[in-house]
């Protein structure tokens, strides 16, 4: 199949998913059943690593099973490259395309993760990254680890989903509005874009830990997976380039302190990160090389956002010990140890 490009004149997302849902009354025709779901996730994919984030901190672990595509694919599908055999070992397919196909025949649209398959049809269930979220807090609850974080905090919902909505349009999708606008101007107004919101969301976090407030949201996870991609990828690669992560002191200790919390850091795989980007968008970066910086050693530097008060988990507890097979490796992120924590 012929390479997909990814420069258009002025870039939109296709926001087209399958959207239906795992619902707890079953109402929606796939209930809420442990065991029966598979996430298919990519750590080097921004969508896909929020909902990793997500069901560490919530310990939905046992109760939805999770496979991982490799950082690179082609025009045609994510593949399961870093399982032996290049197969899933639940699903027994070796492209995700393969559960949409089962769904839907001819699937005319983009292949992407993170997406939901049930295990026993093998057919995908929903992609919308959004949702698969937000379902995974209120339609699963009763599969939540003891302590697991109050990511949608009633009090704050209204007020919460609004400023999702900016990071979304400004932030996590404004810097693919940067990277793959094809003129000049499309470029300059994605650019302009892209740092008022990122000034907004710093003066936002001035004066408070987190930016609901004194724990962490929903919100948080969202914006995270951008923050963590900056400097490694937006920066360089989509040209995001009036300054660095690490030079906007706010975002970056507000960054680090995320990275240090329990789901964060230790599901950022770097290496993944960085090879999809530099090597998929081959119409961005034609020669594919990948770049061997940025030095990661200073996400560990003390961020110093404690004196702001606060606790990550509120009245809940960080999430336990990561099995064995879901830990990001050394050569992904040397920041964290054995056990595959930050250490």
């Amino acid at each position: 199949m012929a390479e997909k490009g990814y420069v258009e004149k002025s870039f939109n997302r296709d926001t087209n998913y399958i959207n239906d849902r795992i619902t707890a009354d079953g109402s929606s025709g796939w209930p809420v059943e442990p065991g029966r779901y598979r996430l298919i996730a990519a750590r080097a994919c921004p969508w896909a690593n929020r909902t990793i984030i997500v069901r560490r901190l919530l310990g939905l672990e046992d109760a939805i099973s999770m496979g991982l595509a490799g950082p690179t694919h082609d025009a045609n599908s994510w593949t399961f490259d870093l399982d032996p055999g290049g197969v899933d070992p639940v699903l027994g397919i070796p492209r995700l395309k393969d559960a949409f196909e089962k769904r839907q025949p001819g699937y005319p649209r983009g292949i992407t993760v993170p997406a939901i398959v049930d295990i026993p049809s093998g057919e995908v269930v929903t992609n919308d990254f959004p949702r698969i979220t937000e379902d995974f807090f209120f339609q699963w609850k009763k599969f939540h680890r003891e302590g697991a974080p109050d990511l949608w905090p009633a009090d704050r919902r209204e007020e919460m989903e609004q400023v999702m909505r900016r990071i979304y349009t400004e932030i996590n999708n404004g810097v693919y509005r940067c990277g793959f606008a094809g003129e000049q101007q499309a470029y300059d107004e994605a650019y302009d874009r892209l740092f008022t919101a990122l000034d907004w969301v710093s003066e936002r976090l001035e004066g408070q830990r987190y930016l609901m407030g004194d724990s962490i949201t929903e919100a948080d996870v969202r914006l995270f997976t951008t923050l963590a991609r900056f400097d490694p990828v937006y920066h360089g690669h989509f040209k995001c380039n009036r300054s660095k992560l690490s030079e906007m002191p706010v975002l970056w200790a507000y960054a680090r302190d995320l990275f240090t919390t329990p789901g964060f850091g230790d599901t950022t795989d770097f290496a993944q990160i960085k090879k999809h980007y530099y090597v998929v968008h081959h119409d961005v970066n034609p020669t594919g090389i990948v770049p061997d910086g940025p030095d990661l050693s200073n996400w560990l530097d003390p961020h110093g956002r404690e004196k702001l008060g606060g606790s990550p988990f509120g009245q809940g507890t960080p999430p336990g010990a990561i099995p064995e097979g879901e830990r990001v490796s050394p050569e992904g992120n040397p920041l964290l140890g054995p056990d595959g924590l930050v250490r």
